[in-house]
């Protein structure tokens, strides 16, 4: 049986991190946010400092929605997968985006288990601000992180398999243990 698992949270929580500890564990494939936002990114300012173009993320979710074809189409039929969102709880975007990977688990009979991460705000400052999240376009703004810890939830969509998370006192290894543990009992 294939499992789609979603980590979902606000960036700097540690998703990408997490994903590769979980990855080893239930031996899956990580897709991260950034390939689809990445190739649109990069054609934009390149210091980063400009306001993005309205209407930008429609790009990036066609681009999603091709790897998620692709995925449907080619992939084996156990084959795992992990993928990283961002998401923001009333945001029409992010609910959109849940269902394109709610909709592609459910064309490969894939157990879909999506995962809220929850940091405290000062743990998740000091996170966002390391200089190596730049190289990867990133965001590395402390302000910005801390108004959206304060201003915004991570998207909390009801799902049977559903799991919340707080990591801020957690390591990746320990996180990815929970998680792995989570998703064994949803996907026996």
């Amino acid at each position: 049986m294939s499992v789609f698992v979603l980590l979902l949270g606000f960036p700097g929580v540690g998703k990408l991190t997490i994903a590769r500890e979980l990855g080893s564990l239930i031996s899956a494939k990580i897709v991260d946010n950034h390939w689809f936002n990445n190739p649109i990114l990069r054609l934009l300012d390149e210091e980063g400092t400009a306001p993005l173009p309205k209407g930008i993320w429609e790009y990036t979710g066609r681009v999603r929605q091709a790897v998620l074809d692709a995925i449907t189409a080619y992939s084996g039929p156990s084959a795992n997968f992990i993928f990283t969102h961002a998401g923001v709880e009333g945001d029409e975007r992010s609910a959109r985006t849940y269902q394109q990977f709610v909709d592609a688990a459910g064309q490969r009979a894939a157990v879909f288990v999506p995962v809220r991460l929850l940091c405290a705000e000062e743990e998740l400052a000091r996170r966002v601000s390391s200089p190596a999240r730049r190289d990867h376009l990133k965001t590395t703004d402390v302000e910005t992180s801390r108004q959206r810890n304060q201003q915004a939830v991570v998207l909390d969509i009801p799902h049977e398999h559903a799991l919340t998370l707080d990591v801020t006192f957690m390591s990746p290894f320990e996180s990815a243990a929970a998680i792995r543990d989570h998703v064994k009992t949803r996907s026996a």
